[in-house]
């Protein structure tokens, strides 16, 4: 037996009631969620201290055997990543 008219209907805007209630729908550019999830998960790290510990490590390193290393490493890393050649927004200068 096939589905009504109606019942067909009913399933379709039940989809489009999901949709606009869908907690993973794309909210663009500016996501209000995400920024919100960053910033708790960013305040919880902070309050674990688990950024203590690893200051004190990159502190070590910086101090021990592999500190010229990461001196040597450094200027690049702030560089930031080097532009490929089959990706044009990435030979776009900053403004």
């Amino acid at each position: 037996m096939s589905e009504s008219k109606h019942d067909q209907n009913d399933d379709q805007t039940k989809t489009n009631d999901q949709k606009k209630n869908d907690p993973m729908k794309n909210e663009g550019e500016g996501n209000r969620t995400a920024d919100r999830q960053y910033r708790e998960g960013v305040r919880r790290h902070v309050e674990s201290g688990a950024s203590e510990s690893a200051a004190e490590e990159a502190q070590h390193a910086l101090e021990g055997a592999e500190g010229d290393e990461l001196r040597r490493a450094e200027p690049k890393a702030k560089a930031g990543r080097k532009p490929r050649r089959d990706d044009p927004e990435s030979h776009k200068k900053a403004s």
